[in-house]
């Protein structure tokens, strides 16, 4: 998925019924169903069925079961309520009978109130950073499937203010700055550029999370797995510009690592919060 208009592809969901969509999946050469995909989808999914005047500000999902990539995912909405100002949906991901994702959303129209935010950190510019697939060049030639797995092929553009290198073996601090933008130009649909930003929000939590362990961890000997999203729409947006990442890792335990990050524009607007919780541990030996 070279660019963002590959993406877009996937999110134009088939409806296939009242309240029922079905959705396809990228062909990820790690041969999985990318987390951030079926959280891009099921928003997109909700918004369907809310009317026109209100876009999300809230979403919370669990990833239950792994998905199948050879398989469709068929996205079941759930009406919950429609209110005055906020309208509630839940939605259920579904392969096999099975639901692999659940989430609960909340859209609001659009309304006057307080304003406050905390400051963007201040870091290097993007224009001054390179993207990182060209700061993990200096490695791909000894991994190139993993390089290609993790790095190449993506409808988002990151270029990230620290140096990324996988194979690092020095703990460091749990906390990275990273800039993200599309790949080739997205309309001016706020619903689109959402679930855009739900789908890149999704990369570099649970690597965040590792940072004060790479000298006990090897990238090939982790299992690591999303096991809750949530994600918070401040203010308007354009996947369009550069926005940044700004992610800490506060705690780890119990083989979980929670992250949250701040995402701003490059003028220093919050727009958006996320949080994840995800599985790592070393991977059990086979009997």
């Amino acid at each position: 998925m070279e660019n963002v208009e590959k993406l877009i592809n996937l999110l134009e969901l088939e409806k296939i019924e009242e309240n029922l969509f079905r959705g396809n999946n990228y062909q990820a050469p790690w041969k999985r169903v990318f987390g951030g995909q079926v959280l891009s989808q099921a928003l997109y999914a909700a918004q369907q069925t809310v009317p026109e005047d209100r876009c999300a500000h809230s979403m919370h999902g669990y990833f239950i079961l792994p998905g199948d990539i050879s398989q469709p995912i068929i996205y079941d909405v759930e009406r919950t309520r429609d209110g005055g100002s906020f309208t509630t949906r839940r939605v259920r991901a579904i392969q096999k009978g099975q639901a692999i994702f659940s989430m609960s959303c909340s859209f609001q129209k659009e309304q006057e109130g307080y304003e406050h935010q905390v400051p963007m950190p201040q870091v290097p510019p993007p224009d001054d950073l390179l993207p990182d697939y060209e700061q993990a060049q200096t490695w791909e030639a000894t991994v190139p499937e993993f390089y290609r797995q993790i790095l190449v092929d993506r409808p988002i553009e990151f270029r990230p203010v620290e140096q990324f290198n996988p194979f690092n073996t020095t703990n460091q601090k749990p906390q990275r700055y990273i800039w993200l933008k599309a790949k080739g130009q997205v309309s001016a649909s706020k619903i689109l550029h959402q679930a855009i930003l739900a789908y890149a929000s999704d990369y570099n939590l649970l690597a965040t999370a590792l940072l004060p362990h790479l000298g006990d961890v090897s990238p090939f000997d982790m299992q690591m797995a999303t096991l809750d999203h949530g994600m918070w729409f401040h203010q308007d947006f354009d996947v369009n510009g550069w926005l940044l990442y700004a992610l800490d890792s506060p705690s780890a335990s119990n083989t979980r690592g929670f992250t949250r990050g701040n995402i701003f524009t490059q003028e220093g607007k919050l727009i958006a919060s996320v949080v994840q919780e995800g599985l790592i541990r070393k991977r059990r030996k086979k009997e």
